[in-house]
């Protein structure tokens, strides 16, 4: 199971999930509302995202987690393990406590995959925040995420300097 937000889901995400799928014959994206996050998207319109990315993986299964404890969800869907990509210390500093934790509640095991180096710098809040004020994140995102990103956030056809682009 790869569990997160996924608000929006980027290439380092992607690239996470599918080195899963070398490791493990089958693989749940789990898509997850966080209250303490402003979403950009709802959960379904994330799952849909995902799903459009990940067309070429018939051993990857993308649902919403309704809510409650991670190991509870992993329970019901029979997970193994939960999979988290870590893009350096701090995220890691972040995930162990979790993984130790849904260890002691269920006996789930975490395990953690480098990120892809040229992906370290991104981050979901990231990708939204320079999207927003205008800066250019093709490539750090699906073409069909970046898309409807630069709808959500007006941006519709333009490049960072106002010119019209491909996606226009």
């Amino acid at each position: 199971m790869c569990p997160g937000s996924f608000d929006p889901v980027t290439n380092g995400h992607l690239d996470v999930i599918r080195r899963a799928t070398v490791l493990f014959d089958e693989v749940i994206v789990a898509v997850a509302g966080n209250p303490s996050k402003r979403s950009m998207f709802t959960v379904p319109e994330r799952v849909g995202l995902i799903k459009q990315s990940l067309t070429d993986l018939p051993q990857v299964t993308v649902m919403p987690v309704d809510g409650g404890l991670l190991v509870d969800f992993c329970r019901r869907v029979q997970a193994v393990a939960v999979v988290k990509g870590l893009r350096g210390g701090t995220d890691f500093a972040y995930e162990l406590p979790m993984a130790l934790m849904n260890r002691h509640l269920s006996g789930i095991e975490t395990v953690f995959l480098s990120g892809e180096p040229r992906f370290e710098h991104v981050s979901s809040s990231l990708i939204k925040e320079v999207a927003t004020h205008g800066g250019d994140v093709s490539g750090l995102v699906p073409d069909h995420v970046l898309a409807r990103l630069l709808e959500r956030v007006g941006r519709v056809g333009q490049t960072e300097n106002g010119q019209p682009d491909a996606l226009g």
